[in-house]
């Protein structure tokens, strides 16, 4: 099971900022914890596991400090890797929670009728997008409440209420550029106040704040 994305390195020790693929980064990300790495044939740590040191947070950005990674050199060797875990079968999600293989193949209901499906589920740094692929081409839907009310896993379906047009053939590709265009507007704000932080990554870990399906 995916739980996180090593997406660049953080200051000059080795740290790593993260985008989290689980709702529970207290229990998934704690001291000693091992992860396989999802990492291209010619990278060097193909094969190896990563083992985390500690989890912090700036800016309400997780960032990570892993065994054998001590200097930025090193940490942006990793930096693109997928982190991956054991799934526990028994272990009971939220109900506002899911793995990102639940969603994918999942019927998309608009208005009582079926509209397209989930193909993928892609992890910005500001929020969730659906890939969604319907008879007009592939549409981009925010993974947040207000627009996706319902995921019903036992029905196979998930239901939107999206802005006007977005599933139209003449405006699904105009509109899926917006919400994408919105998630990175809000990622970019968050690099520009991470920059503003100085290099010296010694301060007091705030309070974790997971991302679940609630609006932005």
């Amino acid at each position: 099971m995916r739980v996180g994305r090593l997406s660049k390195a953080h200051g000059l020790k080795g740290a790593l900022k993260l985008e989290l693929y689980t709702d529970e980064p207290e229990k998934r990300f704690v001291p000693g914890a091992s992860f396989s790495l999802q990492v291209p044939s010619t990278s060097p740590w193909k094969g190896k596991k990563l083992v985390l040191r500690e989890l912090r947070w700036f800016n309400e950005a997780p960032v990570g400090f892993f065994e054998d990674v001590t200097d930025r050199t090193t940490a942006e060797t990793l930096v693109k890797a997928i982190l991956w875990v054991d799934q526990d079968d028994a272990e009971e999600l939220d109900p506002d929670t899911w793995y990102d293989h639940q969603l994918i193949d999942l019927e998309v209901v608009l208005d009582g009728k079926v509209v397209g499906k989930v193909t993928r589920v892609n992890h910005l740094p500001a929020q969730d997008l659906l890939e969604i692929e319907t008879p007009n081409g592939s549409v981009m839907v925010p993974f947040v409440k207000a627009i996706v009310p319902e995921v019903n896993i036992a029905a196979g379906t998930i239901t939107v209420t999206p802005p006007r047009g977005l599933f139209d053939a003449e405006n699904a590709e105009n509109a899926a550029a917006d919400a994408v265009e919105a998630a990175i507007a809000k990622a970019a704000a968050a690099d520009i106040a991470d920059a503003a932080e100085a290099e010296d990554i010694e301060a007091e870990p705030a309070e974790p704040k997971p991302d679940t399906n609630e609006d932005a």
